[in-house]
């Protein structure tokens, strides 16, 4: 997920998704995500005497046993509530395994994603984790619409890949094949996600015809979005890749939605922490690089169905 200082790529390139891959994880998400949170919305608990890499946090976080987590929990599979209320996700079982190398817990906190950063700026989280995407916007504070410098900026540790889709109602796909389809339509996205800005984007090429001009619906929460083009007040959503085409698999048990055309590359998702939190960014990074060459992160990124986003290396500020 992408927020309003934005994932910026130049000559954006599209690549064939491996839809199959991602179809998997419907019935695994169903059958074999064990919950991997507290009834507090905390990852499992883990002791700091067995972990590894404890010695690497900051004294207060160490101490304190808790990582706060600004998180936006509706954007299945990344991170969501299943039938029971339970918080879980890919970004879930990352986070418990790296926990388990920290010696802390992994606590995860609801707020809508483009309030991510901000909160994080007023020290309400230690850090985001919600599908962001790791952009030279956001690592510099700037704002993607107006260029301007709106904040202090972030640093990521990265720790996946992901697209972005486009889908439409099933069997009423209007043609839509390309961004360039987009023209005369109406696309729904999540409020200041990536989405979002390739829409405006979109919108501007669009403008100069007036009868195929682009309009815009955004919305707080991508399953919002959902909902307006089911109702037939949207042609076409836009989502990361795999919550794309996690909601093409479960939604109506699979009757509601189908993908349109290839994804687009964007970029890596990252851990977004405070630019003062150096100590913190570099032991999280340490925590998913060990996780990364012990297995654990392949077990996760398997159970998920998502090995085409998948990661060797954990680094810092790889976006662009």
């Amino acid at each position: 997920m992408t927020a309003s200082t934005t994932r910026r790529t130049t000559g954006l390139r599209s690549r064939t998704a491996a839809v199959g891959a991602i179809a998997v994880a419907g019935a695994l998400l169903l059958t074999g995500c064990g919950d991997q949170t507290k009834k507090d919305n905390g990852s499992d608990s883990t002791s700091t005497s067995a972990a590894p890499l404890a010695d690497k946090l900051p004294a207060a976080v160490r101490d304190k046993g808790v990582i706060n987590v600004g998180s936006d929990i509706a954007y299945a599979p990344v991170e969501y509530k299943d039938e029971s209320g339970k918080v879980v996700g890919i970004d879930l079982d990352i986070a418990a395994a790296m926990g388990k190398q920290l010696g802390v817990d992994f606590k995860f906190q609801n707020a809508t994603f483009d309030t991510l950063i901000g909160g994080l700026a007023a020290k309400r989280y230690d850090i985001a984790m919600s599908a962001m995407t790791d952009t030279k916007d956001r690592q510099e504070g700037v704002d993607a619409d107006t260029g301007k410098k709106v904040g202090a900026g972030v640093d990521f540790v990265d720790y996946f890949t992901a697209g972005v889709s486009l889908y439409t109602n099933k069997g009423d796909d209007q043609g839509i094949k390309t961004w360039d389809d987009l023209c005369g339509k109406t696309i729904a996205v999540q409020r200041n996600t990536f989405s979002h800005d390739l829409a405006k984007d979109q919108a501007k090429k669009c403008k100069d015809d007036k009868k195929k001009a682009l309009k815009i619906e955004d919305f707080a929460t991508n399953p919002e979005a959902e909902t307006r083009m089911r109702s037939k007040g949207a042609d076409v959503v836009s989502a990361d890749y795999p919550v794309a085409a996690y909601s093409v698999k479960t939604s109506g048990g699979g009757d509601y939605f189908e993908i349109v055309g290839d994804q687009i590359e964007a970029g890596p998702y990252g851990i977004a922490v405070a630019k003062d939190n150096t100590a913190l960014r570099d032991a999280l990074q340490a925590a998913v690089q060990a996780i990364i060459d012990n297995g654990e992160y392949e077990k996760i990124i398997k159970k998920w169905g998502v090995e085409d986003g998948a990661v060797t290396e954990a680094k810092i500020n790889g976006g662009s």
